[in-house]
């Protein structure tokens, strides 16, 4: 199973950025997440959305800027980020789980490899 993250780059405070995350398997009942890690610290969660869509969880410092949202039949989740800040600056990674909860709490059964996000003050 290959989880394929890409859409980084680099971007100034306040722009917007879209990161996507493809799988070559169908996950269509696990959840799907996304995490990151700044340099010098550990990975933190960052969103994860359940396999119906219907339960989305975010990190508090992401809420009402970032938006995770999943297209089961392209086997993709996305996760748009607006008003980006210096603080966004990570690696972020795409994972899959059994479920939201779990990826919540970093329990995933995949991860994708990283995709860098740069944001300049």
């Amino acid at each position: 199973v290959q989880l394929q993250a890409s859409g980084g780059g680099l971007v100034q405070a306040g722009d917007s950025l879209g990161l996507s995350c493809t799988s070559t398997r169908t996950f269509s009942t696990f959840g799907w997440g996304w995490f990151r890690q700044a340099p010098g610290k550990e990975r933190q969660f960052v969103a994860a959305i359940s396999g119906s869509g219907a339960i989305v969880y975010y990190e508090d410092t992401v809420k009402g800027r970032f938006t995770i949202s999943r297209d089961p039949a392209k086997n993709t989740v996305d996760l748009r980020m607006n008003n980006l800040k210096p603080e966004d600056t990570a690696v972020y990674y795409c994972a899959v789980g059994f479920t939201a909860d779990r990826l919540r709490t970093g329990t995933a059964n995949y991860w994708g490899q990283g995709t860098l996000v740069t944001v300049s003050s």
